[in-house]
């Protein structure tokens, strides 16, 4: 991803096309490309600082907070993560939401979001008492006088403004700080919340899926402004898929393959269930058996025929089992399946895991009939 920001960075200016029809998808040439962290990058801030033994409890309360405010998202600049990319709604054509009438906002939706608001401060004051009790006894000859100066400074109250920006980031980013306006292209249940709806961005011409953009699940404002863009449905310059083209590697099943393997970096055997993200219902099965396959699809030819170069494809072998055509009953079977082997699941869109459907029986089909299946369960495999 590191090199996707910096290829960026690198162009006087970028304009996103629909990778389906060349479509330009951007009002403005964008030229700010920042990385966004990684899912678990709070527990990292708070493994480095919540809890050490000199009362870092309010440094780390800070550096949340100015680091959710540095990625929300703004006109004229995109945010990347492996998957997708955040632009904001204002810098793409005919991209038409709802906007948000703070009059029309009901009673009890300001309640909840005042409710999450106390609950946020409760947490963090209780944080501040937590590492306020705690003592760490060193001897003198191993305390540094300028380390204590420097801890002195950040343990002083916030200034005003500072309180301010803490406020405003409580109303405007608690859904960004609990992990709920990440990535959608692979969702864990832990970033999910029923408040929030992820709504689908199409081509303003062709209608193809491109992205989605996460709104309140009421009224179907955008939460943060920004559509998320996937990276395999966009290309960065014309022709598409062209040599000066960043994403012109990406596509749905390498996407898919390469969180696939990350995610069973550990697992001599890899179980997933991949759900419908707005229905929740099951639709496939995926269990990896090798990450690193090679294969090469053509004719054999005999000894008076040599053939001497073969294009061997690096793809993962994989079983699978289709749940987007299944009876009450096959559904039922395939739901003790998960909960029987504690498979991981995930949520897409649902457009996109019929495309995944679809290649994984197209690759099924060049193997021999002999070789097509174990166990009764379809052999197939998924470009990586």
């Amino acid at each position: 991803m590191m090199s996707d920001v910096k290829s960026l960075s690198s162009m006087e200016g970028v304009h996103f096309h629909c990778k389906m029809c060349s479509t330009k998808l951007t009002k403005r040439l964008l030229r700010s490309f920042t990385e966004m962290p990684s899912v678990n990058w709070r527990e990292s801030a708070d493994s480095w600082f919540g809890a050490c033994c000199c009362s870092f409890g309010g440094i780390s309360e800070k550096l949340v907070n100015r680091y959710a405010n540095s990625f929300i998202c703004k006109d004229g600049k995109c945010l990347l993560d492996t998957a997708s990319v955040t632009v904001s709604k204002d810098d793409l054509e005919g991209c038409k939401f709802p906007d948000l009438d703070v009059n029309k906002i009901p009673e009890n939706e300001t309640e909840n979001i005042r409710s999450s608001e106390e609950k946020v401060r409760c947490i963090h004051h209780q944080e501040e008492i937590v590492h306020a009790n705690l003592h760490c006894e060193v001897p003198e000859t191993f305390v540094d006088n300028s380390l204590c100066s420097s801890h002195d400074v950040c343990i002083m109250p916030p200034t005003e403004n500072e309180s301010a920006e803490n406020i405003k980031l409580q109303n405007n980013q608690i859904s960004f700080l609990n992990g709920f306006l990440g990535s959608v292209f692979m969702a864990r249940s832990s970033s999910l919340s029923k408040e929030v709806e992820w709504m689908e961005f199409r081509c303003p011409k062709c209608s193809s899926l491109l992205g989605a953009c996460p709104c309140n699940a009421t009224n179907h404002v955008p939460l943060d402004g920004g559509v998320r863009l996937f990276k395999c449905c966009i290309s960065t310059c014309l022709p598409v898929g062209g040599p000066t083209d960043t994403f012109r590697q990406y596509s749905l099943e390498k996407m898919f393959a390469s969180q696939l393997v990350e995610s069973a970096k550990d697992e001599l055997l890899f179980r997933i269930a991949v759900r419908d993200l707005k229905t929740k219902s099951l639709m496939l099965q995926v269990v990896l058996l090798n990450p690193n396959s090679w294969c090469c699809a053509g004719y054999c030819f005999g000894p008076s025929n040599p053939v001497l170069k073969l294009d061997l494809l690096p793809v993962i072998k994989v079983q699978y089992a289709d749940g987007s055509e299944a009876t009450d009953d096959q559904l039922r079977i395939m739901e003790d399946w998960v909960s029987k082997n504690q498979a991981d699941e995930v949520y897409m869109l649902k457009h996109q895991i019929g495309e995944l459907i679809q290649s994984l029986k197209l690759a099924q089909g060049t193997f021999p009939p002999s070789y097509s299946s174990l166990h009764g369960v379809p052999l197939s495999y998924i470009r990586r």
